[in-house]
């Protein structure tokens, strides 16, 4: 469609210099809407001066002469100051014919420079939730569309392996854990360990209770419930009716919790931990490595379910240190500068941003610190394959951290920054309201691949899709139509627009919805094994039906739609395009009369063109990490 559309921009500046003796660039053509008859449409009113006729005579001027000069224009219409240029059949069926035979349809050639897609990156304190399914299904998709554009694509996490937060969970195992294992429990090793990182927060809670009502007692402070929730219900009144008085009582139930907070026992023993696990305590290490292999474990099951994979794993227990040195050069350079108390800074404030801290005064490293390290490292790791650029897939809320981190790339030196994106996306939230993993009121990521399974199955088997299957296919398929479900609700919405999931409403075989579109993909692919049946014989078809040519139009654009989800990072792009295929699919299927028609030739075109399309459904859904099914 792009060399059509070239070929006809410059028959189009030969007319206006031929025409009106309008010598300009070639001008641009855009899609015809879908209310007006036609495929291209040129704006006219730029040229009206130049013509002295009115926007229907300019146009009808052009349209002649397009008609004339190029072989692939067959007719036009003039809407106002709109020339719509309808192709002709032929240019269409010859489309046709190079899109079936064109193996990789839609995927560009690999190049020689590499991209790295960061995405997934969890802490070791817990199982994966919805919000991570969000994120793995974003970045594994854009890894996959970045690949059919023609680029080599390295698939990278980073995991947060290290910290207060994994220290929790290890502590809370110890006190009470019984020397329970996944094994011992039936439990899946992220579960297990999620599990005490909760029992940690409850034991926590419970003790910060207790505390800061034994400091209010002995500082006089008479209240019938603590001052942990006395400051819940004070923090809850709005800033214009809260009193004086009430203001004050803020203050003094905050240094309470505060001081109680610091007297726990249990995070006491948290922060010992982590010193122990900073200086390499053999027994804190060992704990550390069992424990994190059962997460290990568990997350590769869950990836395993949700299909996505990973070409490079980064630990941060390996690599937070790794910035230090990069500040140190920096700090030499005057890139950063040092404050009184030792701490180094980078001030941004000519690009409208802030001063940052990248090392506290005692000279441990920040987030801040171990990303730009990391990212360093991540390019010289990968010199070998060219890589020039990265994607960080993670949430809106970060959006400050990513331009703060480019900004002190560029700062020190490196060209590749210029080459580092943000894919920042929404929050997904539930008709339950958010969600809170050390109080345990996440949607667990194993649990909802389960309902949607479920979910999935039972809806199946209402609608009698089922039939003729064996247990092992219906499971099978079961798990495909779930999956396609949970996937194609969440890529088919902007990735950056906060969304609300909706399990049930997923999981409907009509309307925008990943079933849909795997029910229309079985249905062609059995239509197509009926066809083989007849064999029937192919020739040159010329009476093309509306109908038709909507779908062949529109299996021309996939190439184009490819490369634009890549370039906008958006797998909504191609969601959106293959429901709107399958729209048209299923318009044809039910006004052309396909396996009945009394000319073979008919039938045999019409075979092609449910092939051709059942491909690019396929194509298309696959670079979403979706599977369609070959029967329902």
């Amino acid at each position: 469609m792009d060399t059509l559309h070239h070929t006809i921009s410059l028959a189009a500046q030969a007319a206006l210099k031929e025409l009106y003796q309008l010598e300009i660039p070639a001008p641009d053509l855009q899609q015809t809407r879908k209310e007006f008859e036609g495929d291209l449409t040129l704006v006219v009113f730029p040229y009206l001066k130049s013509s002295r006729k009115g926007p229907e005579q300019t146009g009808a001027d052009i349209g002649n002469y397009l008609v004339e000069k190029v072989d692939e224009v067959s007719g036009f219409n003039v809407v106002k100051g709109f020339l719509n240029l309808v192709i002709s059949d032929d240019f269409w069926l010859h489309k046709l014919k190079q899109i079936a035979a064109e193996e990789n349809y839609g995927h560009q050639p690999e190049g020689d420079n590499a991209i790295m897609v960061e995405y997934s990156s969890p802490n070791t304190n817990k199982p994966l939730h919805l919000g991570h399914i969000r994120n793995n299904l974003l970045g594994y998709s854009v890894a996959e569309l970045l690949k059919a554009a023609g680029n080599k694509v390295i698939k990278a996490q980073i995991i947060n392996d290290r910290g207060i937060h994994i220290c929790k969970s290890m502590v809370a195992w110890e006190k009470f854990g019984q020397g329970e294992t996944p094994e011992s429990s039936g439990m899946k090793g992220d579960h297990l360990v999620g599990k005490y990182y909760v029992e940690f927060d409850k034991a926590y809670r419970k003790e910060v209770e207790e505390i800061s009502q034994e400091l209010s007692h002995k500082s006089g402070i008479e209240l019938k419930i603590s001052p942990v929730v006395r400051l819940k219900e004070l923090r809850k009144l709005k800033s214009e009716e809260i009193s004086d008085q009430e203001k004050d009582e803020l203050k003094k139930m905050k240094a309470l919790v505060e001081e109680a907070e610091g007297l726990s026992p249990t995070m006491g023993e948290a922060r010992q931990m982590l010193q122990k696990w900073e200086q390499n305590d053999p027994e804190t290490i060992a704990l550390w490595e069992k424990m994190n292999g059962w997460v290990y474990d568990g997350f590769e099951k869950t990836y395993e379910r949700l299909g996505v994979d990973f070409d490079k794993y980064y630990y941060e227990s390996q690599t937070y240190i790794l910035g230090k040195q990069v500040v140190e050069e920096g700090l030499q350079k005057g890139v950063f500068f040092k404050k009184e108390d030792g701490s180094v800074w980078v001030d941004l404030s000519d690009e409208g941003l802030d001063q940052k801290l990248l090392l506290r005064s005692d000279g441990t490293s920040v987030y801040m610190t171990q990303d730009i390290g990391t990212a360093i490292q991540r390019f010289e790791d990968f010199k070998d394959e060219n890589l020039n650029g990265m994607i960080y897939t993670v949430g809106n809320e970060q959006d400050y951290h990513f331009k703060v981190l480019f900004l002190i790339l560029k700062k020190l030196g490196h060209e590749w920054a210029d080459n580092l994106h943000h894919l920042s996306y929404g929050m997904v939230d539930l008709p339950s309201g958010k969600m809170k993993s050390r109080e345990g009121t996440v949607v667990d990521a194993d649990d909802l691949i389960t309902q949607m399974e479920t979910t999935a199955g039972a809806i199946s088997e209402e609608l009698g899709k089922t039939e003729g299957m064996t247990e092992e296919q219906k499971q099978e398929l079961y798990h495909m139509v779930g999956m396609g479900a949970l996937k194609y609700f969440i890529l088919k919405v902007d990735p950056k627009k906060r969304m609300l999931f909706n399990p049930e409403e997923s999981v409907d075989f009509q309307g925008n919805t990943g079933p849909f579109i795997q029910y229309t993909h079985a249905r062609i692919k059995s239509l197509l094994r009926k066809g083989a049946e007849m064999n029937p014989r192919e020739g040159e078809y010329r009476d093309i039906a509306e109908s038709e040519r909507n779908i062949v139009k529109y299996l021309v654009l996939y190439p184009q739609m490819v490369q634009q989800a890549a370039t906008e990072q958006s797998p909504s792009v191609i969601a959106n395009y293959v429901y709107d295929l399958v729209k048209f699919y299923n318009a044809f299927y039910q006004q052309q009369p396909i396996l009945t028609d009394e000319n073979e030739t008919a039938i045999a075109f019409r075979l092609k063109l449910s092939e051709c399309t059942a491909r690019v459904v396929k194509s298309g859904m696959k670079l979403l990490g979706i599977e369609v099914p070959e029967r329902m």
